[in-house]
């Protein structure tokens, strides 16, 4: 697992240098597009699947959240957790996404920010936050998205003069674990396709109410690197649990949300 080099003392130190482990949530990129997301938590519980610092731990009970529960198998990350996210109604839990036990129905909300694509069976991951979450309740994660995973070693082509060309792609279509390098480690992801993506949710049972192709805000083009993050998506996915409910027809729409950027949702009716 990916998160076991959190726990490299090298690759920690550069990680900690990141403006968003500095800074937290306002200076993580998708935070503009992630935040109108999440369900009202007020009084609820939340699950969060590979909780890093644990800002997202720390925002679920500033929004009012009554228990979470922030998981991650990196102890130098459970630490830092606690160290700048403690609170009492958060419990730091060292465990895998994969070894949770997923009670029936306990949770309202199911966050995971950047921690999905270390999963090599996310239909399981699926099922199992399924049946989790109370009915009506919400899974919420950002995810890479699957043109990132099938980059080609997951970097940019260099021209001459040092200017960015463009992101390879290679081999969308075969799954699988993808080799790359990330603050001078060797980081193994899972790359999935975004019909995988899409379509195990819908199998599960899962409502999809918004999909989202992330791109950093306008405030942020400024800082180095930034504006090169329009080139290629990042991907959020927002999904509800109902039970009992199918649906045979399938639209995308989409409608203006601002002036900088568009939301993309998929609706599902069940008369078409």
């Amino acid at each position: 697992m990916a998160d076991i080099e959190y726990d490299n003392e090298a690759f920690f130190q550069e990680y900690a240098k990141m403006t968003r482990s500095q800074r937290g949530l306002a200076d993580a990129c998708e935070w503009h597009m992630l935040q109108p997301l999440f369900p009202d938590l007020q009084c609820k519980r939340v699950l969060d699947l590979g909780c890093c610092y644990g800002w997202h731990c720390k925002y679920a009970v500033e929004q009012g959240a009554a228990q979470v529960l922030g998981i991650g198998i990196s102890h130098k990350m459970l630490d830092e957790s606690q160290k700048r996210n403690a609170d009492p109604k958060i419990e730091y839990r060292l465990c895998s996404i994969a070894d949770y036990d997923y009670p029936a129905a306990a949770w309202d909300c199911v966050v995971s920010n950047l921690a999905l694509y270390y999963i090599a069976d996310l239909d399981r991951v699926f099922a199992n936050v399924h049946r989790t979450l109370k009915s009506g309740g919400t899974f919420l994660f950002y995810i890479e998205h699957p043109s990132f995973t099938a980059g080609v070693h997951q970097g940019w082509v260099y021209g001459t003069n040092g200017r960015l060309l463009y992101w390879p792609i290679d081999n969308y279509f075969l799954p699988g674990e993808r080799v790359t390098n990330f603050l001078g480690c060797e980081i193994r992801k899972q790359h999935h396709t975004l019909t995988q993506i899409l379509m195990g949710l819908l199998r599960i049972g899962f409502v999809l109410e918004a999909v989202e192709e992330a791109e950093p805000p306008a405030n942020m083009m400024d800082l180095p690197g930034m504006k090169d993050e329009l080139r290629r998506p990042m991907l959020l996915v927002k999904a509800t649990e109902e039970k009992n409910i199918k649906y045979n027809c399938l639209r995308f729409t989409s409608h203006d949300v601002s002036a900088s950027r568009r939301q993309f949702q998929l609706f599902m009716f069940s008369n078409c």
